[in-house]
């Protein structure tokens, strides 16, 4: 089924301002950075058609976006690039603007007739939202686009883990997972005059920008929703059948969308409706929605309903308590953060997994769990290894600083678990042991493919 019309529970005013008679309808994009399947474009359009407006789409482009780098800002902008083309060849002006998110789009507000703006989960995501509503001179919409089931429709409080949000997201999903037909915008907007950089030329821009540079793109990786929907039809093609092979890591069954997802470059309603369309058995479709619709939004709902959503304060309270227990317990090593950083420890596995994770920027969800599991055995205090594993998670990967990744993190902690056999350091909290991962994956063809694909970061 397809359609024009946007599922109302999607849809939020965020103040009671009343729609003026401005130049433009404005869609504020930050978080569903795309052109195609994105609700709140859709909906934005069909607002400028209503007021008579030409649509204006700005981005906010800030040098200080929380624990971002080169290799972050990169990915991002290749993929604006695509977006502002996109958004051309529909007729629509886009904006890229640098400075403060919330503060460009109060600025661009003043000549707009109402505001759209998509949806963020993060603290700071929330407070841009809550800044413009406040100084925005007309309405301002919420319209949310990267979650499948709404964040308040699945649940109205922080559930305690997938087991208890699994049955409230499967039932109300078919509700939600419906395909979206794009809107004409009546008015053409190009020739719309504002002012802002240049998204062809953003390796310039990038030049110019007071940000981290050390942390370098990867070529293997190129930002973009054509990028995100070649990699997922290859997926669909070539490797959902084997998708429940978790094994497999150095010839990966994943689908390696969750950078994409990350910054909104692709639909995760897009991604549902396509698996779900593929032909094959139904055990590997679950699989994959399992982690697309359950793991993820329970991660969203984690830092939506939880305001220490980046602290072990939120940790349930046999998790905290037991490892506060066995916080004195002796390490079987003493590694320092740096020396964690630069892969230089005695365990051959994770150091090819430090190694992965700077050179390419991803790791397989086994390899994440040995390498964030072994952090905790080997630092002093429980407290460090949280800081060092965040730390590294958000520095390198491509789909860090999400929602997944302070979920994730938390769960190496005993966030959204339960309590396993008590042993040394870990107390209750669930262990992962090297034959663990010998188990689980050929240890040795991992390492020696690591090493030969960096060689000079040899682990």
């Amino acid at each position: 089924m397809s359609s024009k019309k946007i599922h109302p529970d999607r849809i939020q005013t965020l103040n009671d301002r009343d729609v003026c008679d401005g130049e433009y309808t404005l869609y504020w994009m930050q978080h569903s950075q795309r052109a195609e399947f994105n609700h709140a474009l859709e909906f934005a359009i069909q607002r400028a058609n209503d007021n008579g407006q030409r649509l204006l789409v700005a981005f906010g482009l800030t040098e200080n976006y929380p624990d971002a780098n080169l290799r972050h800002y990169h990915f991002m902008l290749q993929g604006l690039r695509e977006t502002a083309a996109a958004l051309s060849r529909r007729k629509i002006a886009f904006c890229l603007r640098l400075g403060n998110p919330d503060e460009v789009a109060v600025e661009l507000s003043k000549r707009a007739g109402e505001v759209i703006c998509d949806r963020g989960y993060l603290r700071h995501h929330r407070r841009w939202r809550e800044t413009l509503a406040k100084h925005a001179p007309c309405r301002v919409w919420q319209v949310e686009t990267d979650a499948i089931v709404p964040v308040e429709k699945a649940s109205d409080k922080r559930e305690y883990a997938a087991r208890t949000i699994r049955s409230k997201l499967q039932d109300a999903a078919d509700e939600y997972l419906v395909d979206l037909t794009p809107t004409s915008l009546d008015k053409d907007s190009s020739a719309l005059s504002v002012s802002g950089e240049d998204p062809s030329s953003f390796e310039r821009l990038l030049d110019r920008m007071q940000i981290d540079q050390s942390v370098k793109p990867v070529a293997e990786w190129s930002g973009g929703t054509a990028q995100a929907r070649s990699r997922l039809q290859s997926f669909i093609d070539e490797k959902i059948c084997e998708y429940g092979d978790r094994t497999a890591v150095v010839d990966s069954n994943a689908s390696l969308l969750s950078p994409y997802l990350h910054l909104g470059q692709i639909s995760p309603v897009k991604v549902a409706l396509e698996v779900n369309s593929w032909k094959g058995p139904r055990d590997a479709k679950d699989e994959f929605i399992e982690e697309l619709l359950v793991r993820r939004e329970l991660a969203i709902n984690f830092v939506y309903y939880e305001k220490d959503y980046d602290s072990l304060k939120c940790l349930p309270d046999w998790a905290a308590e037991t490892l506060q227990q066995h916080e004195a317990d002796e390490r079987p090593h003493h590694f320092t953060a740096r020396e964690l950083e630069q892969a230089k420890t005695e365990d051959v596995a994770w150091n090819a997994c430090m190694t992965e994770m700077r050179c390419r920027g991803y790791l397989h969800n086994h390899l994440r769990m040995y390498w964030g599991k072994k952090i905790i055995e080997w630092t002093n205090t429980t407290d460090h290894a949280y800081r060092t594993a965040l730390e590294l998670n958000n520095k390198y990967f491509y789909d860090g600083r999400d929602a997944n990744s302070y979920a994730n993190v938390l769960w190496l902690f005993g966030l959204h678990d339960r309590a396993h056999q008590e042993r040394d350091v870990f107390g209750k909290v669930r262990y992962m042991s090297a034959g663990g991962l010998d188990r689980k994956i050929d240890v040795d063809a991992y390492v020696e493919s690591v090493n030969s694909r960096y060689p000079s970061d040899q682990a």
